[in-house]
């Protein structure tokens, strides 16, 4: 009787061919885990011996070098720590300014250099906030307001063994809105008045818009007395404007009416002359220097003389 007659032989038979089939998966399979647990391990051994690691990285602080009512330049300070014997790039670094979840700025800054072997660097990321970008985006964020932000950063470093690699950051602060100061020429008081020189102080009053305090350290301005400059000077001042407060500077002017023709001298004889001002003051804030821009253009104010030139000096009488 043949096999293909006896249905246990067959079964007998086919039954062996499987097991034969997957004992030599089984020895492929091993074969394969066995390479590659070769190959994982020489890999830890180079590792261990040549002392590959990956990097690490940490805002170290944030400076804030220009402010002004057009745009904040801020700076990143980024501690790279490279644990490897060669160099590695600094392949890409992304960054996003945003505040209560919102975006403020966002770029790339490609190719952004090496970082040296076994050794620790400052990377400076340079960021830039525009006010009117943000101010026409976001309708709530208010002229002379503080605003919280978060800075996030992404490097990018290409590193042997690990391949490239994200090192995520962040970090976060607060950052004004500058808004300009408010100012009046409330009075003009003349300490010797004649053709040749006359030698005035002008009363000014500073209006702080802001929600933070600033520091005068100087001002430069240009007056004009019905549309004719009687000049202008720059000096030291020093003053604190509190917050959303008001301060009192005295600033001086030296002039010659004769100079001017008697139109000025009709003029400085009258009372409710109009002017105009216009300077820079140079403050300290809890975010930086700022030099602040100044203005009063079509004002009205009073000229008032000392008893000696002929002025009665009553200061209700002055605006």
């Amino acid at each position: 009787m043949a096999s293909s007659d006896n249905p246990e032989i067959v079964e007998r038979v086919v039954k062996e061919k499987e097991e034969k089939e997957e004992q030599k998966d089984e020895e492929k399979g091993g074969f394969l885990e066995k390479v590659k647990d070769f190959i994982q391990d020489i890999g830890e051994k180079i590792e261990e011996t040549i002392g590959f690691g990956k990097p690490t990285a940490d805002v170290t602080g944030i400076h804030i070098p220009s402010i002004n009512l057009e745009k904040a330049e801020i700076v990143a300070d980024v501690l790279v720590t490279n644990p490897n014997p060669i160099p590695i790039p600094l392949i890409d670094i992304n960054y996003l300014i945003e505040s209560d979840g919102r975006k403020l700025a966002s770029g790339l800054i490609p190719d952004a250099g090496t970082i040296h072997a076994h050794g620790s660097e400052t990377v400076k990321i340079p960021l830039v906030l525009i006010y009117d970008d943000i101010k026409s985006t976001y309708d709530d964020i208010k002229p002379g307001s503080i605003i919280p932000y978060k800075i996030k950063v992404d490097l990018i470093v290409d590193v042997p063994v690990f391949g490239r690699l994200t090192l995520p950051l962040e970090k976060t602060g607060e950052i004004p809105i500058p808004y300009k100061p408010d100012i009046d020429l409330e009075k003009i008081h003349f300490e010797r008045f004649s053709f040749e020189e006359t030698v005035a102080l002008l009363h000014l009053k500073i209006e702080n818009k802001n929600d933070f305090d600033l520091g005068l350290n100087a001002l430069d301005y240009e007056v004009w007395l019905s549309d004719v400059s009687i000049g202008g000077a720059e000096l030291q001042k020093s003053a604190k404007i509190d917050k959303n407060g008001i301060s009192y500077v005295d600033i001086p002017i030296t002039f010659r009416p004769k100079d001017f023709g008697s139109a000025l001298w009709d003029m400085i004889r009258g009372k409710g002359t109009g002017y105009t001002l216009k300077g820079h003051i140079n403050v300290d804030t809890p975010f930086g220097a700022m030099k602040l821009p100044i203005s009063k253009e079509g004002g009205t104010t009073r000229l008032k003389k000392n008893k000696e030139d002929g002025g009665d000096n009553d200061d209700d009488d002055e605006e």
